[in-house]
């Protein structure tokens, strides 16, 4: 009797939990880039953050969208993916100025010249517009012809969550090429995985497709090594490169 009397706070409370994890789905993922957004644009230096990044969401949030067509999941997790895509935008728009106001006299590169050595290093942010959305009509249309085969359908949604795992693994390669995490927000790594442990939990939790909570728990061991790589390289920075004394022994290197 007495459990019965607390329903109309348990009830109202419960909910008010579920609209709120939901939020936390729809919006967390955006939050660790707001302190990167806002570095590079206190500096006007984008090197220390891979473009890359930006290419792998893109890709991996178009094609959990094509997958819902086909699989139907979680509204939270599908408005997750549409917030994250124009995020991602936003993030190349800003990077795209700093870099092309930094390359003065630097021959322009176009997505129409389908260059492959300049692939994801163009000089306009339309470029960028113009390859996603061949991307994803390209791939909107195979989704289209495939849509009813069951075997195509769970490919597509094992792609896109294997897609967003590999999130911080152009950030990792960057580091570990680099030596550094210099221009690197450690606040951005930090919120990645705290952000991608909430949603693993989320997965578990509510019974998402089982390819999310596998590939969530990859997402936080890679997480887990781009701190590390800050730790270590703190800790041992690299020495620079000696200077060469005479351009007769930089020829003869």
């Amino acid at each position: 009797m007495e459990a019965e009397g607390l329903d109309w706070l348990l009830v109202p409370l419960h909910q008010l939990v579920s609209w709120g994890a939901a939020g936390a789905m729809v919006f967390g993922g955006v939050v660790p880039y707001i302190p990167q957004y806002r570095d590079i644009r206190r500096t006007q230096n984008a090197e220390g953050f891979s473009a890359y990044v930006c290419l792998v969401l893109l890709v991996a949030n178009i094609l959990r969208i094509l997958f819902w067509f086909g699989r139907r999941f979680e509204s939270p997790l599908l408005w997750q993916s549409v917030v994250m895509i124009l995020t991602m935008l936003l993030m190349l728009k800003l990077c795209t100025e700093v870099r092309v106001a930094g390359e003065l006299g630097v021959k322009r590169r176009f997505f129409a010249d389908f260059d492959p050595h300049y692939f994801w290093h163009w000089s306009s942010f339309a470029d960028y517009v113009q390859c996603v959305l061949a991307f994803t009509g390209i791939a909107g249309y195979i989704t289209y012809l495939s849509i009813d085969s069951a075997l195509f359908v769970e490919t597509l949604g094992f792609l896109a969550v294997l897609t967003e795992a590999m999130l911080g693994v152009p950030q990792l390669y960057r580091n570990h090429r680099h030596q550094s995490t210099e221009g690197m927000s450690i606040k951005m790594v930090l919120m990645w995985t705290s952000g991608d442990t909430f949603k693993t939990v989320y997965f578990l939790l509510n019974g998402a497709p089982l390819q999310f909570s596998v590939c969530g728990l990859l997402q936080v061991l890679v997480d887990l090594a781009i701190l590390a790589q800050a730790y270590v390289f703190a800790r041992h920075p690299p020495k620079p490169a000696p200077h060469a004394v005479h351009p007769a022994s930089t020829k003869a290197l």
